[in-house]
C-alpha cells in the first residue's frame, strides 16, 4: 500500500452555542481535512483546526506546510513502514504541529486499514468505551450555572469550567456552579493561563476553604512560566495540570523532572499527532505521572484519533477532554467512533473507522 497523493478539504460545522474562553470566542468548528490516497484505493484521513490565537496555525499555513514540506516526504512510500514515515513527518519542517498531526493521524488511519484492525488495537488495545468531560464556557454566572446543570442532566460526570478572566469573579462562578450541581459531577478548572502564580494560589485556597473540591486546575499560569507553575503546585491541594504545546516531549521531561505539575495534558494537534503522544505517555508512565488527553475546537476526525489513543493508553490517560464533537450542531463524519454526550465508543472498523465525511469543500 503506497501513498500516491494528498488532497485537501475544508469542513465547517456550526456550534450549538458560542464557545468562550479567556482568549477567544468561536461559533464553529473549522477544520482542514487531509486525505492520503494510495495505489490500492484506500484513503487515510486526518484533520487540523486553524487556531491562530492558540497555536499560530492558519488554514493556509497548514496546507502549505503539508503540500510543500510534509507531503513530499511520504508520497511514494509504503504505509507498512509506519515508524519511518512518522519520523519523516516529524523532521520535515520546524514546528507546524497541527499540520504534522493531520498527516500523522492519516498515516495511522491507513496503517489500520492495511492490517484490517482499529487503530486503538494496533496501539495496544483496551476497552473501546471512554467518558469525556464537557466544557462550560466563560460567561455571566447565571448562564454558566444553567449550562452546568444542563450538562449534568445530559449525563456528564465531569465539568471543565473556563475561568481566568477575573480572579474574584472566578471564585463566585465556581462556587455557584458547585452549589448548583450538588456533587453530581466533578469540577475541573481551565484557567487558560489567565492568573499570576499568587492569584492562582489565592483563588484555589478560597475555593477549597469554601468546600469546593477541585478535580484538577489546568494551566493556572502562563505556559512559559515553569517557576510559576511549580509555585502553584507546591502550595495547593488540587491537582495542577500542565498543558503541552508543540514542544510536548521536551516540555514533559522538564515538568516531570521538576515535578512542576501533578498531571500532564496534551492534544494531538498541539503536540504533532499520535506518534509524539505515544512518547509522552511512555515518559509519563515511566515516572508515575498521570495524563489527560484533550482537544481544541476540532471535529470528529482528529477527535476520533484522540479517542483511539485514550482507549489504548488508559494505563496513563486517566482523564478525557474530547467534547468538541458534542458541542457541534451535528456530526458530518460517518464512522464507528460514536460521540454521544459524555460517552465515546469505538467499533471494529479498520483504522479510524471513517467511511464518509459529508459537506467537505474540496480545496485545490
Amino acid at each position: 500500500m503506497k501513498i500516491t497523493g494528498i488532497r485537501f478539504g475544508r469542513l465547517r460545522v456550526p456550534l450549538k452555542a458560542p464557545f468562550k474562553t479567556t482568549t477567544r470566542t468561536v461559533d464553529a468548528i473549522d477544520d482542514i481535512i487531509v486525505m492520503l490516497d494510495t495505489d490500492d484505493g484506500c484513503v487515510g484521513r486526518g484533520s487540523a483546526a486553524a487556531t491562530a490565537a492558540l497555536t499560530g496555525d492558519t488554514h493556509g499555513g497548514i496546507i502549505d506546510a503539508i503540500r510543500y514540506h510534509i507531503g513530499p516526504t511520504v508520497i511514494g512510500h509504503d504505509v507498512e513502514n509506519l515508524n519511518a514515515l512518522t519520523r519523516r513527518v516529524r523532521t520535515s519542517i520546524h514546528r507546524n504541529a497541527s499540520a504534522k498531526a493531520a498527516v500523522d493521524i492519516a498515516l495511522h488511519d491507513l496503517f489500520g486499514q492495511r492490517y484490517a484492525a482499529p487503530t486503538y488495537r494496533l496501539l495496544g488495545g483496551g476497552d473501546p468505551s471512554i467518558m469525556t468531560d464537557v466544557t462550560i464556557s466563560v460567561d455571566y454566572i447565571e448562564k454558566m450555572v444553567a449550562d452546568a446543570v444542563a450538562a449534568v442532566e445530559r449525563g456528564f460526570a465531569a465539568l471543565k469550567i473556563e475561568v481566568g478572566k477575573d480572579p474574584g469573579i472566578d471564585v463566585e462562578r465556581v462556587k455557584a456552579i458547585h452549589a448548583a450541581i450538588a456533587g453530581r459531577a466533578v469540577i475541573r478548572l481551565d484557567a487558560g493561563q489567565g492568573w499570576t502564580p499568587k492569584q492562582a494560589v489565592r483563588v484555589i485556597h478560597q475555593l477549597e476553604d469554601a468546600g469546593v473540591r477541585l478535580d484538577t486546575v489546568e494551566q493556572p499560569v502562563k505556559g512559559w512560566d515553569m517557576n510559576g507553575l511549580l509555585f502553584v503546585t507546591e502550595r495547593v491541594d488540587a491537582p495542577v495540570v500542565a498543558a503541552l504545546g508543540d514542544d510536548g516531549v521536551s516540555a514533559a521531561v522538564e515538568i516531570i523532572q521538576r515535578r512542576a505539575a501533578d498531571i500532564i495534558t496534551f492534544g494531538l494537534l498541539k503536540t504533532g499527532g499520535i506518534t509524539p503522544a505515544i512518547q509522552i505517555c511512555d515518559l509519563a508512565s515511566t515516572h508515575g505521572v498521570e495524563c489527560m488527553i484533550s482537544c481544541m475546537l476540532e471535529g470528529a476526525v482528529s477527535a476520533a484519533a484522540a479517542a483511539h489513543m485514550a482507549v489504548a493508553r488508559a494505563d496513563v490517560i486517566t482523564r478525557v477532554d474530547l467534547d468538541a464533537p458534542s458541542l457541534a450542531e451535528f456530526n458530518p463524519v460517518e464512522s464507528n467512533v460514536c460521540f454521544h454526550d459524555a460517552e465515546i465508543s469505538i467499533g471494529n472498523g479498520p483504522g479510524l473507522g471513517i467511511t464518509v465525511i459529508h459537506g467537505v469543500e474540496d480545496l485545490p
